[in-house]
Order: structure tokens, then sequence, then C-alpha cells
């Protein structure tokens, strides 16, 4: 397809900053696990003794969380609590969870926060105040590394993520009060580091352009010490965009939208090192399925570090949830596509509108047309196409699922 390569690129980068968390969202969390990190590690603190590392999960960590809709929501900050000194020989989850949980209460009393601390199934939220606009939640864990290693390396899979491996609680498991090895798996950790390598080589250079422009400004900054969450690359920008199209798509019916860990796993794979956020998200709608494998009894998405754990388990449960993935991905093929045509702002926004929602759509062309919604009105907000290119086609997007290939 044709595709105006300058307009799309410039609607999609005002789309971004729009859904991107403020710099003071990000210090305020990292300021949050530094607080519980101190408290946990105080003389008076129970669980001193083991060790506890407080460290951030989820998309916060991946640079992939979005702004909430309106003030009224608040951001979920995902947070572990490893206690690097303890086993699953010496607690039970309960014990660990309760354990952690008089810690926790403590920590929320000290500081004077109001809302009471809530249990989840997995974790311990903390709940700060209104202005802070987020909640966080604490997940209780022990290593694993170990017996991940020996678990991976008899079944012949990848075990080079095993070495940051965790056990987690949940409440739902059948063995939460007994003393056994047998917990819940997890790897925040080596799953940031196995997204971080899909996007290494842009990251580096743009690491490297941002500072070298900051310098410039008279800021004095190196590279080890510039944030991560100060890069933005074209993959973190591309996942955002589609997570608020699917939020959208799904705003009425929330069980049947495609998970994060799905998205963000495919697209991953799916992502080339394109230098533009448009070059990312349209190889990235073009093969993101080609990474979903039906093995002729079910389908897999495995996580890349920990082969053993299928994200698509829910949809061999329940068709239906694989039914709205491949609805949700032909309506963002379509959308997109459409977007991509337009050689105006307003034709973008009005392409884009049903699912990327209206306001969003249009502060973003208030980006891009200085804020004159009349000047809009009266010149379609035409900007010069600055070259054509052909884009992926979405012509095939019914695809056959693939034979088990594995994922390095």
């Amino acid at each position: 397809m044709n595709m105006h390569v300058n307009t799309i690129e410039a609607f999609l980068e005002a789309l971004v900053k729009e859904l991107d968390v403020p710099d003071h969202r990000y210090e305020q969390a990292e300021t949050s696990y530094s607080s519980l990190g101190e408290w946990l590690h105080r003389p008076a603190s129970t669980v001193r003794q083991y060790d506890p590392q407080v460290y951030c999960q989820g998309s916060f960590r991946l640079g992939t969380a979005i702004r909430p809709h309106t003030d009224a929501e608040e951001y979920d900050v995902d947070s572990v609590v490893e206690l690097r000194l303890l086993t699953k020989r010496d607690k039970t989850q309960q014990q660990l969870k309760t354990m952690l949980g008089t810690e926790i209460k403590a920590y929320h009393d000290a500081m004077a926060m109001v809302k009471p601390v809530r249990e989840g199934n997995r974790c311990w939220i903390l709940d700060y105040a209104d202005g802070a606009q987020f909640h966080m939640d604490v997940v209780p864990a022990v290593p694993n590394h170990e017996q991940q290693y020996r678990l991976l390396n008899a079944r012949m899979l990848n075990t080079s993520w095993a070495s940051t491996a965790i056990s987690i609680t949940d409440r739902r498991e059948p063995t939460y009060k007994i003393l056994t090895d047998d917990w819940p798996r997890s790897n925040p950790k080596g799953y940031a580091n196995w997204f971080a390598s899909r996007q290494a080589i842009v990251f580096e250079r743009r690491k490297r352009a941002l500072l070298e422009a900051m310098q410039r400004q008279g800021v004095t900054a190196s590279v080890e010490r510039l944030p991560a969450f100060k890069v933005k690359t074209p993959l973190q920008s591309a996942i955002m965009i589609l997570k608020r199209h699917r939020d959208n798509m799904f705003a009425r019916d929330l069980d049947m939208r495609p998970i994060s860990v799905i998205i963000t796993t495919l697209a991953a794979h799916a992502y080339n090192n394109q230098d533009t956020i448009s070059g990312a998200l349209f190889a990235i709608l073009n093969d993101m399925d080609k990474f979903i494998v039906y093995d002729g009894n079910k389908y897999v998405i495995a996580n890349p570090t920990d082969s053993l754990e299928n994200f698509a388990d829910k949809w061999n449960r329940e068709p239906q949830k694989k039914d709205a993935f491949d609805s949700w991905l032909r309506q963002a093929r379509v959308d997109f596509y459409a977007a991509a045509q337009a050689a105006t702002f307003k034709d973008m926004a009005d392409a884009l509108n049903p699912r990327m929602g209206y306001a969003l759509s249009m502060r973003a062309m208030d980006r891009l047309t200085g804020g004159s919604r009349l000047l809009r009105a009266a010149t379609g907000a035409s900007v010069a196409a600055g070259g054509l290119t052909n884009a992926p086609s979405f012509a095939n997007a019914e695809r056959r699922p693939t034979k088990p290939q594995g994922y390095a």
C-alpha cells in the first residue's frame, strides 16, 4: 500500500507523546520501590535476615506503560519483593505471604497511608494518596534459578534466562498451604532482559543520540546514569499504541481483551530493529501472528524465558479468547492501514478515532497543528507527504498456524 511516510510517522509520534507516562511518574515509582526496600532492611525488620530485594516488573519495567484514560484512573505499578536468602524448603507460600504482609502493613502505617492494604491472589496492594494516582502490587518471591535450570535442562530447553528465575505465591494454588517445591514460577527480570535484547541496537543508538542532544544543551549526563525511561524505542512506542487500541476495542468486554504479555511478546518477536514507529508498527501488525504456534492440538505462545510456560493457555480452554485476539488484530490492521493511506492529520484521526479514542486523537492533532482546531477545519490539516513507500500488505491476514519452531 502507499503510505505517506512523514505524515503517519508524525501522527504516531504525537499519539505516543500523549500516551507516554510522564517522567515524574517513573521517578515516583522508583522512589516507592526504594522506600519500601529501605523499610524492609531497617534494623527492626522481620525479613531483613532474608536479604529482601524490591524491584519493578511489568510494563513500567519494559517502558510500555500508558497513561490512564482519565485522572480518575490509576497507574498499576507491579513490583516484586524477592527474599534472596529464603527457600521453598523454609516456608509455605502462605507463610511467606503472611510474613511479608506484616511488614507491608507496618510500612503502610509508618507512612501514614490512608487507604487500607489490600490482598490480591498473588500480592499485597498498596494504594497511594489520591494525588499520586497509582497503586503498587507487591508480589512475594524467593529465588528459583537452580530448580528452573534443572527443569529446563532435563527437557533440553533453553536455560539462558534461568539465573533470574523466581517462585511466587498464589493463594489459588492447591499447594498454597503446603511445604513443597511446587510453587508458581516467574521470571520478570529474565523477560525484561529478553525484551531489551530485541531492541538493543536501536535503544543504544537512541540513548547516545539523546545524550548528545542533552550535552549540546549544556546538560551534564553520562550513558551509565541516563535513566532508561528517558529513551523510547519504536518497539515500545508501537506496543503502547496497540495496547490503547486494544483497551478501547474491548472497553465493554474486558475479559475478552488480549492480554498485554501476548501483545508484547508477539510484537517483540516481530520487531526487526526498525528505526521509526510506523516501520515498527506495520512490521508488527503484518508479522506478529506468525509467532503463534499451533502443534495440531493447542495454541502456544511460549514465554521466551521459560519454554514450559504458555501465554496462550487460556486460548485452549476458552477458544473465544483466541477469536477475540484474531478479531482485534484484523481491526488493528484495517484501522492503521486506513490511517497510513490518509494524506492529512484529520483523516488519520478520523480513521483511528473509533478505537484510539476521540480525545486522544484530537490531542495528537493539537500537537501537530499548534492547537488550532479552526485552522484544521479550514485546511484539513494537510501536510507534505514527503515521499511514498510501500508498507507491509495485510492482504493475507488469515494465516494457518505454524508448527512449533522454538524461540531463540
